[in-house]
């Protein structure tokens, strides 16, 4: 993932799925300038970490089984 989509998912109001080694996590700050961003898992809020962004995959809606109804 490229720093600026990071800063626009920390920055976003809406919920976007973001994984660092296949665990879902939050994105709490990114340093664009660095090229690091500053996350959590969404199970465990308290264990944060700076990580490069370009660890980091955001994970598209395609990318999830939808059963049909």
């Amino acid at each position: 993932m490229e720093a600026y989509r990071a800063k626009e998912i920390a920055d976003s109001p809406d919920i976007i799925i973001v994984s660092y080694l296949g665990v879902p996590v939050f994105i709490e700050h990114v340093n664009v300038g660095a090229g690091t961003a500053r996350i959590h898992p969404l199970d465990n809020p308290e264990e944060e970490q700076t990580v490069p962004v370009d660890v980091l995959s955001e994970q598209m809606d395609d990318e999830f089984d939808v059963p049909l109804l």
